[in-house]
């Protein structure tokens, strides 16, 4: 990592604590309402505790980005951003697949939600929408493709090493970060749905959230090998402005 990509990640860090802290601070009562959670009884104010995640993600997504950037080296991938790329490849494409991608989660959204028992998927309350695309975008894809895909592809690229079969190390990775993206998103299911175990979910409802959320790992997955994490973030983001924010307007 070069010293103008640690000042491009040290900015997605502080944007990503920044975005705790304005939710954590402002918004943590409204976010409870719309999970229909109560707030636990505490003395700490929600200034601390604003401070006290944004701190969290400063220490422990800074820590998995440094690794996510070593495995990055040994796999010969971009790493933070594609150093022999461009504005296009760092922003026009990550948007416009992103906006493509959007529109296809929530038609797949209007399509499950009559036959998977609960409806429509829950999309955080207007403006926590914003702040929620911001740290999704940039925290999910420092912990799947940073970590988890950079963990797997180098464990896998060392296997099929002999065999000279690094695409299939890396799309072999790639599928379980997916998946991993994909089941992080059950503790939401349990929470709206009420449900304590798997059995308890809708199978249609299950398979909904791994499709469509495994789509969005592959191509964020798909992104970060072309041209890093800078273009998996904006790519993650703009899926979720469409998604979350207009879609859940309506």
């Amino acid at each position: 990592m070069n010293r103008f990509q640690r000042i491009v990640f040290a900015g997605l860090l502080l944007l990503y604590a920044l975005s705790a802290f304005l939710t954590y601070t402002f918004f943590i009562d409204q976010m409870a309402l719309s999970a229909g959670v109560p707030l636990p009884e505490t003395e700490i104010s929600p200034l601390v505790l604003g401070l006290a995640y944004a701190g969290i993600v400063i220490v422990f997504y800074g820590l998995l980005g440094l690794i996510g950037s070593w495995f990055a080296t040994r796999l010969e991938l971009p790493g933070i951003y594609s150093l022999d790329g461009n504005f296009r490849r760092w922003f026009v494409i990550p948007l416009a697949i992103g906006i493509a991608c959007g529109l296809l989660i929530t038609l797949g959204d209007l399509l499950f939600s009559s036959i998977n028992g609960f409806g429509r998927l829950v999309h955080p309350p207007f403006p926590v929408s914003i702040l929620a695309s911001v740290a999704a975008g940039i925290g999910e894809e420092i912990l799947f493709r940073g970590f988890v895909f950079g963990l797997w592809a180098v464990l896998l690229n060392w296997l099929f090493k002999r065999f000279n079969r690094r695409s299939l190390a890396l799309w072999s990775a790639n599928l379980i970060a997916a998946l991993a993206f994909g089941a992080s998103h059950l503790g939401t299911l349990f929470v709206f749905t009420g449900s304590s175990t798997l059995n308890e979910l809708n199978p249609i409802l299950l398979m909904e959230v791994f499709l469509l959320n495994g789509m969005i790992g592959l191509a964020a997955g798909d992104r970060y090998m072309k041209d890093g994490l800078v273009a998996a973030v904006g790519f993650h983001f703009w899926t979720d402005i469409v998604f979350h924010v207009i879609w859940g307007l309506f």
